[in-house]
């Protein structure tokens, strides 16, 4: 077994049990517990890095735990769209998309808002025509 796979696998179980809400209940006793104890330390500095230096070090690991999730999903997300895109009638030219650069990306996007333009307008010619052969049709039964 690899220390990738296995730093993958600790990586997706904390991430996944960190966004439960026993995760975050148990946050809130901790945060409650540490400020009922303020008075027995008389509020002071000590108390308070005690906190501070705790969450710190959470927040700088998960970031990094989380990360490594959302990579793997981005990438596994990725090779399903890619695959359906492969499958399908789309342009294979799709494929692998998010390697290209800024302006490549941009002037692609505009293409497709001009189609999804396009196809909106399709439709409002469509719904036109059906509202008027509604209205010449004579009332049945009315």
């Amino acid at each position: 077994m690899s220390t990738h796979s296995s730093f993958g696998r600790f990586a997706a179980t904390i991430a996944r049990y960190s966004g439960r809400p026993a995760a975050f209940v148990g946050a809130v006793a901790l945060i409650v517990v540490w400020a009922a104890t303020g008075p027995l330390f008389g509020f002071g500095d000590t108390w308070q890095l005690v906190i501070n230096t705790g969450t710190t070090i959470i927040t700088f690991l998960m970031v990094f735990l989380i990360q490594n999730t959302q990579n793997r999903d981005t990438a596994a997300l990725q090779i399903k769209l890619d695959e359906l895109i492969r499958s399908s009638r789309a342009h294979n030219s799709l494929l692998n998309l998010e390697e290209l650069d800024e302006d490549t990306l941009e002037r692609i996007r505009r293409h497709y808002c001009h189609l999804a333009e396009q196809a909106r307008e399709d439709l409002e010619h469509f719904e036109e025509m059906a509202d008027q052969e509604d209205a010449a049709e004579p009332d049945e039964g009315r």
